[in-house]
């Protein structure tokens, strides 16, 4: 087990950390004097990211179990949790949908979440000052067509938020849900198997969100005083007012 470090604000978990949303905040979380710790599968990114902002960091892959609890065993003290792993695969209608793409989606966004929080609950808890931030989707509020696989995801994401807010009230933890909509990152890549060329056109014509502008929602809610609990926040970029309502520019 690595030495725990001390902090200032004490030591913050980010899930899926290795790109995106997850790297940004665990940047975010570190300038903003948090001790870091930094899981996902791609180890070597990892490497790369905790030498960047001297975080420490373990493999986690939040649909094992055994990883799971591997990595909570090297987190003995935690403060803030931000379950960030998850991730959509393919834009097919229910009467096409793929066993195992939708099964694969509920592993990570939902069950992922649900592994991470009992491992560090305990943690959370005996800081006397805990927080978990997860970070759903718009797609968690509005279906639409060929999203059917993800939306029941992150509305399960949804449900156990709503429920987890309710069952920890009176203990010392808050409880946190943010829903980006689009967010230019590997997403839409992941989501259309590498197909560059179809990722780009998701974001063709609009200016999207950032990894970095929803990290920069994370670090603050993770900022805001003891008594003070976000529950949900929906953050969408100026070009969209929907799941699938965008304002496309031409020319």
């Amino acid at each position: 087990m690595q030495q725990e470090t001390t902090s200032r604000r004490g030591t913050a978990v980010v899930t899926g950390a290795s790109s995106g949303i997850g790297a940004a905040t665990a940047r975010a979380l570190a300038a903003d004097g948090w001790d870091v710790v930094v899981g996902a599968r791609r180890v070597d990114r990892l490497e790369a990211l905790a030498a960047e902002i001297g975080a420490r960091h373990h493999r986690l892959d939040v649909t094992d179990p055994a990883s799971v609890d591997a990595f909570v065993a090297q987190v003995p003290s935690c403060r803030l949790l931000v379950n960030n792993a998850g991730g959509a695969l393919g834009l097919t209608p229910v009467a096409e949908a793929d066993d195992e793409q939708w099964r694969t989606m509920y592993e990570t966004n939902v069950l992922g979440v649900v592994r991470m929080i009992r491992g560090l609950l305990p943690a959370l808890e005996a800081s006397g000052d805990g927080q978990i931030v997860t970070i759903g989707s718009i797609a968690g509020h509005e279906p639409y067509p060929g999203g059917a696989g993800y939306n029941a995801a992150k509305f399960g994401v949804r449900a156990v938020m709503g429920a987890l807010r309710q069952e920890l009230l009176g203990r010392p933890v808050r409880v946190c849900e943010i829903d980006p909509g689009l967010v230019e990152t590997e997403f839409s890549l992941v989501r259309f198997g590498g197909d560059a060329e179809r990722a780009a056109k998701v974001y063709e014509g609009l200016t999207p969100l950032t990894a970095e502008d929803v990290a920069e929602c994370v670090r603050w809610v993770a900022s805001r005083p003891s008594h003070v609990n976000v529950d949900q926040m929906i953050v969408l970029a100026r070009d969209q007012a929907g799941a699938r309502l965008v304002h496309r520019r031409t020319g």
